[in-house]
């Protein structure tokens, strides 16, 4: 993995961000009006979102829906749900899950529409660590996404479960999955939590598995059921006022997801250019494609989210209870009559 490359991409994409995100949120205060016509979607450039992203700029679906929108790209994991809560977006296709429950639980004007990213994570170790299992991570340093990450919540959850290890048992070292690679490789971490594209694309390092987040999450749950890390979420009152232009955006993430399944060259070219990814990484993330995203909100995914938000609460990662209209399931089902 050339994690110089990565390292440099998100230097430049935190610098544009930074400066994007402090300007809509001046002029996009909460009442601000824009066309109406625009809708305004924020995602996370430096992890899981970034492929489904820069597939869905470059290949024009929500034009071809008739929606006209203006993406702003975040270095920051929970930035998205901040935008959203700041009136500075509109949609987050890729927004933390266990970031959208506490934002939600504290009253701000928020509804989930999607299911989005399932938690495609490996828990490694370098290969010649003495670390053999989860277990063996009390007192460790732990790399994985920020505090607030859905990634940060599961692994938190899961490691106590599972392991009786709770989350003042070891040291959580924060980063984007560049700098998290990066820790490994200079062993200033003693393992980390990684997605599985990026374990893929580690070639400095040979590394370990110790459990994967859906492995362990069954085994904490005693289901099948795969717990998600992202959800795509839109303020309460834009989709009050353009339920049908929300349905056209689900839409449009079904058509690049169906897309993205059969043209991984496609994909991986288009991650070189937008993305500065080097080819091999390129190619590795779109060859996992399928297992990355889901655009779906069928009654299971439904019931999986909130059984996650009972674990996050139980195990005092997140506070508060779910609002009874969080889950908004009309555009998900207007979105199938499009096409």
């Amino acid at each position: 993995m050339q994690l110089t490359a990565f390292m440099k991409r998100a230097a430049r994409s935190a610098a544009v961000t930074i400066a994007t995100t402090a300007a809509l949120v001046a002029v996009a205060a909460p009442g601000t009006a824009h066309a109406a016509d625009t809708i305004r979607i924020g995602y996370w450039t430096s992890g899981v979102s970034l492929g489904f992203g820069a597939v869905l700029e470059a290949q024009k679906f929500l034009q071809q829906e008739g929606i006209d929108a203006q993406f702003v790209h975040f270095a920051d994991v929970n930035a998205p749900n901040r935008a959203l809560a700041a009136n500075a977006i509109d949609f987050a296709f890729a927004a933390p899950a266990a970031a959208v429950f506490s934002t939600a639980s504290e009253g701000v004007p928020v509804r989930i529409v999607l299911a989005t990213q399932p938690a495609d994570v490996e828990f490694v170790a370098p290969a010649d660590s003495p670390i053999r299992s989860l277990a063996d991570l009390r007192g460790k340093k732990v790399g994985m996404s920020p505090p607030g990450s859905s990634v940060a919540a599961i692994a938190t959850a899961v490691l106590e479960g599972n392991d009786g290890i709770r989350s003042g048992d070891f040291s959580l070292v924060p980063g984007n999955e560049a700098r998290l690679a990066q820790f490994l490789v200079q062993k200033q971490v003693d393992a980390a939590a990684l997605r599985t594209v990026t374990v893929a694309q580690l070639t400095e390092l040979k590394v370990k598995p110790l459990g994967s987040f859906g492995d362990e999450w069954k085994k904490l749950t005693k289901s099948d059921a795969t717990p998600y890390i992202g959800v795509s979420a839109v303020r309460s009152e834009y989709l009050q006022q353009h339920p049908q232009d929300v349905a056209k955006v689900i839409a449009a993430m079904r058509d690049a997801l169906q897309w993205g399944a059969s043209h991984h060259a496609e994909v991986s070219a288009i991650l070189q250019k937008s993305a500065n990814l080097p080819a091999a990484d390129a190619d590795a993330y779109a060859a996992r494609w399928s297992d990355i995203n889901r655009v779906t909100f069928e009654p299971v995914d439904i019931a999986t989210l909130e059984r996650e938000h009972q674990i996050f609460v139980t195990g005092g990662v997140i506070q508060g209870n779910l609002p009874a209209d969080l889950f908004a399931t009309g555009p998900y089902e207007a979105s199938r009559a499009l096409h």
